[in-house]
């Protein structure tokens, strides 16, 4: 069995727009004592993988300012709040993103991101029945929608293309299900 860890202290380091940054002293087992990063949250997100009546799948290409490129991703965003549902959240964020909007939408997987240093989480889900609506971008946003075969997107993880750690799940657990 593992021995406990314990929190000696959290001390916050860094409050952002929804993140903040920690700096955790830890005790180990054995009395030794270390400082480790944590990242918190605060609000936690929501994705989808949007599914055309053909089987074809609605991506979106954005700019990543971590990466300092574009990444093919599936929609997604954080929540309005901590009590929004992220079922609603993922719909929301599918239609301001891509212009489609769905009335079948089906929780997929749960994910969390990094669970070293970071508590976010990101609930997954899979929308059918697509109808064209309308893009509400955010003033901020310079997205591009893209559509894909599901054979293609499963080609561009194993070339590396597509590492997005929630896309890959997404795609990788939908391509599953379906053969299942």
């Amino acid at each position: 069995m593992i021995e406990r860890m314990k929190r000696l202290s959290r001390k916050l380091m860094y409050k952002g727009t929804i993140l903040d940054i920690y700096k955790d002293t830890m005790e180990f087992p054995n009395g030794k004592r270390e400082e480790w990063d944590f990242v918190s949250h605060r609000m936690g997100a929501a994705a989808i993988l949007p599914v055309l009546p053909d089987g074809r799948i609605v991506m979106v290409r954005q700019y990543r300012n971590a990466l300092e490129r574009e990444t093919l991703e599936i929609p997604a965003g954080c929540r309005d709040s901590k009590t929004e549902d992220t079922g609603l959240c993922a719909a929301r964020e599918m239609e301001e993103e891509t212009g489609y909007r769905s009335n079948h939408v089906e929780h997929l997987l749960s994910l969390r991101t990094t669970v070293a240093f970071c508590d976010e989480f990101v609930e997954i889900y899979v929308a059918k029945n697509l109808e064209k609506g309308v893009r509400h971008l955010d003033d901020a946003e310079s997205i591009d929608v893209e559509i894909y075969e599901l054979e293609e997107l499963c080609q561009m993880i194993y070339e590396g293309k597509i590492q997005d750690g929630k896309t890959v799940a997404a795609i990788m657990a939908y391509s599953n299900k379906i053969k299942s």
